[in-house]
């Protein structure tokens, strides 16, 4: 967000979830209020698009209206309109998928040693052992669940 205030955007959207998701209401909100002679900036390429495919997708139909698209990162601004506009785009999406991908796999990788050492992951469970007996005998005794759920 700094970044694109410091570089001077007018408007900000963002989404408060992973770029992987394939609905992001912020991306959509942004594609939709962008019009002929806007600029389209994001902080990184991977923040546009899921993968490659996608990226390529949004700066096409982008292109094709007349918006312009700049990744502050890696310092590209989209100029589609010649060969080497074109080709350092595609090469950076495809570093941008690379990376991503990396990302998961190290992710993933890090959640199997994990769980070899004996961490499963995941939320905590808020009550142990004791709390759920107590809590059972409490009903159990006809305490009402409201006053149990309170407690």
């Amino acid at each position: 967000m700094d970044a694109l205030m410091k570089y001077g955007c007018g408007k900000i959207f963002h989404d408060k979830m992973s770029g992987t998701k394939k609905q992001r209401p912020g991306l959509a909100e942004a594609l939709e209020y962008a019009r002929e002679g806007d600029t389209i900036v994001v902080w990184r390429l991977d923040r546009l698009g899921r993968n490659m495919q996608d990226l390529i997708h949004v700066v096409n139909s982008l292109n094709e209206r007349g918006v312009g698209f700049h990744s502050l990162q890696e310092y590209l601004t989209m100029d589609k309109s010649n060969a080497t506009g074109q080709l350092m785009f595609h090469l950076f999406a495809a570093f941008a998928e690379f990376e991503r991908n990396s990302i998961e796999e190290r992710s993933a990788a890090g959640r199997v040693a994990a769980r070899v050492r004996g961490r499963l992951g995941g939320r905590p469970e808020k009550f142990g052992e004791k709390d759920i007996e107590m809590m059972k005998s409490l009903i159990e005794s006809g305490t009402p669940i409201k006053d149990v759920a309170e407690k």
